[in-house]
Order: structure tokens, then sequence, then C-alpha cells
């Protein structure tokens, strides 16, 4: 019984140092944007493939804004089959580009991006918004990420927009989508200049093109899959400050309705995000085996000790993902449950190791992209 009192230590002190010296991860909240009315010009850029379903209510929202300054929007058409681009030219001031072909080695995304930049260029903009087609923004949502980059100097302000969280599926598995992440790229430690941690929101990312043409523009992250944050560690590494926040305002449109389509939609970057090593892969299981799922098995363990420890783990643990479920507005009834959703991200996990190995990782609207 020693082993089950060892392992449920451990597990605990997983969870003390989590809750005491993580950047305070689990503090979630929105926070209010800087006062002012800034008039810096931005341009829009967003890679959009087959997003008829919301591309209209996307740049709608983005003609709307309560912004001062000059503001372009364009659209990159990347090779879609349905009426994305016609929609997108519908908008009273959108500029729509189709796409070119893909050249090797990178992603689709991301030269869709490389061509929309190269065209915003022609106004000599200060700021480049990058978006998602799926992305609604809130009338404030250009106003606050460039009052808050021109306040505090950032070269990168972004937003962790709202994601849906409706049926049961998203409401189980997508606000622990949130909480993995920030776990992972605590906001505090992002915001800090003397921690190497560096993560972005790539659904609302602005970014002052001074300091995309100092790390090499896009080109240096063309063939990365998960953008977003390896461009915020090019531009920390380049010396550039970048801050990520949430938000509540701005939302995603894209839902999840079946566990299989997030089980998906994790399994298209999560072997990626562990740089292809199966060294990190098994490390990955075994920590999330140890500090969420052991402590529900120790339950059962029959020493005391041991179940008292892994009681408080627990316990803990759904203190800590509780404050995630209240910004979702959602009952803290699903705080426990976090062992069995980190069980269903640890198996979509392996499950993305080995799609990368029989050649489909990374598949994303009809193309696969793995090293």
């Amino acid at each position: 019984m020693i082993a089950a009192a060892a392992t449920g230590a451990v597990a605990l002190a997983a969870w003390i140092y989590l809750a005491a010296a993580r950047g305070r991860f689990w503090r979630v909240r929105e926070e209010p944007p800087p006062e002012g009315s800034p008039v810096n010009s931005v341009a829009v850029v967003i890679p959009a493939r087959n997003e008829a379903a919301s591309i209209g209510d996307a740049v709608r929202s983005l003609a709307a804004q309560n912004y001062a300054g000059p503001l372009g929007i364009i659209v990159v058409d990347d090779g879609s089959s349905d009426d994305t681009g016609d929609i997108a030219r519908a908008v009273a001031g959108t500029k729509v580009l189709r796409g070119e072909r893909l050249p090797p080695e990178w992603t689709g995304k991301m030269w869709a991006v490389a061509q929309g930049v190269e065209e915003a260029r022609e106004t000599e903009p200060e700021y480049i918004l990058l978006t998602d087609a799926d992305v609604v923004h809130g009338p404030d949502s250009v106003r606050s990420l460039v009052a808050r980059a021109g306040a505090e100097g950032l070269d990168i302000a972004s937003h962790m927009v709202l994601l849906q969280a409706r049926c049961l599926p998203e409401r189980l598995l997508i606000p622990a989508f949130v909480f993995f992440f920030l776990k992972l790229y605590p906001p505090a430690w992002i915001a800090d200049p003397k921690r190497a941690a560096a993560g972005a929101a790539g659904g609302c990312l602005l970014i002052r093109l001074a300091a995309l043409d100092r790390i090499g523009g896009v080109a240096a992250i063309g063939g990365d899959l998960i953008d977003d944050c390896a461009l915020a560690a090019r531009v920390k590494h380049s010396g550039g400050r970048i801050w990520m926040g949430l938000t509540r305002s701005t939302e995603s449109v894209r839902g999840y309705r079946t566990f299989g389509e997030i089980r998906r939609m994790i399994a298209r970057t999560a072997f990626t995000q562990l740089n292809y090593s199966l060294p990190l892969l098994a490390g990955t299981v075994l920590g999330m085996g140890l500090i969420y799922i052991s402590p529900v098995a120790l339950l059962f363990s029959g020493d005391r000790l041991a179940m008292g420890l892994a009681a408080a783990a627990w316990f803990l643990m759904s203190a800590l993902y509780a404050p995630m479920l209240r910004f979702y507005r959602l009952s803290a009834i699903y705080a426990p449950a976090l062992p069995l959703v980190a069980l269903f991200y640890t198996a979509a996990t392996i499950e993305s190791a080995i799609r990368h190995y029989t050649g489909s990782g990374g598949m994303w609207k009809g193309r696969a992209r793995a090293r």
C-alpha cells in the first residue's frame, strides 16, 4: 500500500503546485480594456476555406466595429468549393482574394495569411488583425486590442475567443480544452518579458506589422500547424512583448455537436504540440494518468491514507476547474468529471500520434499536413 499512498501524495503535490506556482492560470476572468479611442491603421486578414456557414457573420461583425481609425478587411478564399468568396464580397468594403496554389512545406492557413498580409501592405497598416472565418467579433474587439497594444507597448495582443458550449459534448469537453491550454500557457507568464513562455490565440490575434517583419514575416511560421503559439514564441524571443486574455464578447460560432467531432479536433494537432516526440507522448500519458486519473482510481485502493490523499487531489482539481466553468456560465456539477475528460483528451492525443504515422496528421478541410 506504500505505492498507493506515494501515488496519491504525488498527485496532490502536483495540484498544490498548479494552484500556487503556475501563474494562477486558473483565475479565469475578462480584463477590461484600456480607455481611449485609438486611430492606428489596422488591416484584418481572414483565411477562409469552405466557410460559407459563418463567413458572412464574421465579416459583418468586423465591418460594424466601433473603431475610429482606418480598418480594412481582406478575405483570402483558399480554394473553397462553396460560396465563401461570394458571401464575403457581398459585405461592403471587403476585399476578397482568390488564393494561389499551395506551395510545398506551407500549411494552407498560413499560405492564405501570407497572401493577405502582402495585399494589406498596400495600405501600410500599423497592425494586422489575424482572425478566423468562424469568429464573430464584439463591437469593441478591434478597439480594445489596439488600445491595449498601444498602452502596454505590445507587439502581439490576442483574445482567446469564447467557444461554443451548448450541447453535452461541448459542455463536458470545451471548457476543459481552454483550461488545459491556459495550464500550458499561463497568461501571466506570457505577458512577463522575463519568462520564456509564449502563447497566443490565433482566432483573434493583433500583431504589429513591424514585429512580423522583424521575425521574417509569415514565412517564418509557414509550416507550423500550431501557428499562433509559434508566432508568439518568435515575436517574444525577438524581444517583443506579447499578451493574451479571454473575452466573452468575441466568439467562435463553430460548433462541435458530437464527441467524435471534438476528438478529431484534438487529434489534429495534439501530437504536433508534443513536437512529434514519442518520449514526450509517453510522458504526457503518464503525467495525465498520474495527476488526473489516479485520484479517482485510488479511491478504490482500500488504503485509507491513499484514499484521503486522492480525495484531496480530486477536490483541489475540481476547485481549480470551477472558475472556467463559471466563465462559460456552466454548473460546477461538471467539475468532478475532469478526470474522465482528461482520459478522453489522453486517448485523442494517442490517436493524434497514430494519425501522424499513418500519414493523416493535421487533417483539416480535406488536407493532411504532417511532417
